[in-house]
């Protein structure tokens, strides 16, 4: 079964998935709602793609509150493997059922009739240890147990080995995985999954075959406006428009590492605290540390401030 009926209204159009993003305070572009969109009615993976900081991971938990869903988050990183993504059995109790068989063998080989018969019975009871009571599922495996569905995010998949992409093949493709001791598992009901990607190495072709793709570069000036507005409405519109416009010149520099956009939001807010009005030299030099966070890029920054200051009164929206 689906996560694919009646049940998710919210989903039914491109236009209630913006209006629901936007509602629950991430605004997007039609790009990005027509992609989910899509990825709901085929029931196929969405691999995001983008610089860090542009909403990927809160693209999927904005999602599963949307629809009032299960996230189960899989962070990837270098040396992933099965029993920490997919499951393990658990040893521990199988270590006590093994002790509770010793104390219980007289009783279990009683009346058995040579070898081969006790050898048959000490089988029989020897799979009760492979069998879903000890199975210790993790992300990937819980995410399919899920009876009503779930969103599954693997967030960062760009850190993670190609051995991992080949685990992730056939779970992509059918919602299933198999268990060499248990045979094939199958989703009770096929979850969304979204993967993230920071484009820090490629990705395979076979994994990037399996899912829709969607790349969220930086917004634009207009977009990242409205974003403000929506998680920081109490900032007035001159402010806005300056910050933002400055934020975006700054991107233009040669730095380690462009604010994202969730530092233009915490940029927003703290000059919201400092009761800014609009943006000068002292107030920017004193706050870039809530938006740049390397000491380079604080200083390569820090000598260009007057002219970006200037250059930002150019970048209106609609310039």
């Amino acid at each position: 079964m689906a996560l694919h009926n009646q049940d998710f209204p919210q989903l039914e159009s491109v236009e209630r998935i913006e209006q629901g993003f936007e509602a629950h305070g991430y605004v997007c572009s039609r790009k990005i709602a027509t992609a989910v969109f899509l990825a709901f009615q085929l029931r196929k993976p969405v691999l995001v793609e983008g610089p860090p900081g542009v909403g990927k991971t809160e693209l999927a938990k904005t999602i599963a509150v949307l629809l009032d869903t299960p996230l189960i988050r899989l962070q990837c990183y270098e040396g992933l493997d099965e029993a920490k993504a997919l499951y393990e059995w658990k040893y521990g109790k199988q270590l006590l059922y093994t002790q509770v068989l010793k104390e219980k063998l007289g009783d279990l080989l009683k009346g058995a009739d040579g070898l081969a018969e006790s050898v048959e019975r000490l089988h029989l009871f020897g799979d009760i240890f492979y069998s879903e009571e000890f199975l210790e599922p993790r992300p990937l495996l819980k995410a399919m147990q899920q009876e009503k569905g779930a969103i599954l995010l693997i967030d960062e998949v760009d850190k993670s080995d190609y051995e991992f992409e080949s685990l992730l093949l056939e779970i992509l493709s059918e919602y299933q995985v198999s268990i060499p001791e248990i045979g094939t598992v199958k989703a009770t009901t096929s979850p969304m999954v979204f993967l993230t990607s920071n484009n820090t190495r490629d990705i395979s072709d076979a994994l990037k075959r399996r899912c829709l793709h969607l790349y969220i570069p930086f917004p634009s000036v207009e977009l990242e406006e409205r974003i403000i507005q929506t998680r920081v409405p109490n900032v007035q519109e001159q402010l806005r428009h300056q910050l933002v416009a400055f934020v975006h010149s700054l991107r233009q520099l040669d730095l380690k590492k462009a604010p994202a956009i969730s530092e233009t939001i915490d940029w927003a807010r703290s000059l919201l605290l400092l009761h800014a009005d609009e943006l000068d030299e002292e107030i920017v030099r004193s706050t870039l540390n809530v938006l740049l966070k390397y000491e380079d890029d604080i200083e390569a920054t820090d000598s260009a401030l007057r002219s970006l200051l200037v250059g930002e009164d150019t970048s209106q929206p609609g310039h």
